[in-house]
């Protein structure tokens, strides 16, 4: 859910809503990016806070109203996100699996421009 102060003040905004289901999610793949790369890196604090950035912006993307179709794979790939950073990683997944994921829809985005 939002917080009462969210961390991208424009995007909650309703700026986020200008944007294609490619750039929301590749903006997402960029902090979920960054918080593997801390993970990496044994910066707990650093991964968690890009962490919290990506479900803000997961949870903007959720809440669009023209993805309601795509809610349920949305919904997921947050699901994956938080099972591998900070659960049991039960699904199995990787940091490069995760990483393809969203470079995917980077790509998109870029192509879509």
């Amino acid at each position: 859910m939002l917080s009462e102060r969210p961390i991208h003040p424009g995007l909650a905004a309703g700026r986020w809503l200008d944007l294609t289901l490619a750039e929301q999610l590749g903006n997402v793949g960029s902090e979920v990016g960054r918080a593997l790369r801390a993970r990496a890196n044994g910066e707990s604090e650093r991964s968690r806070d890009a962490l919290g950035r990506a479900l803000e912006l997961f949870d903007l993307t959720l809440a669009d109203a023209r993805w309601a179709t795509r809610r349920k794979e949305i919904a997921r790939a947050r699901e994956l996100v938080c099972d591998f950073l900070v659960g049991n990683n039960e699904y199995g997944s990787t940091a490069e699996g995760l990483d393809a994921y969203f470079l995917g829809f980077a790509i998109a985005a870029r192509r879509d421009r």
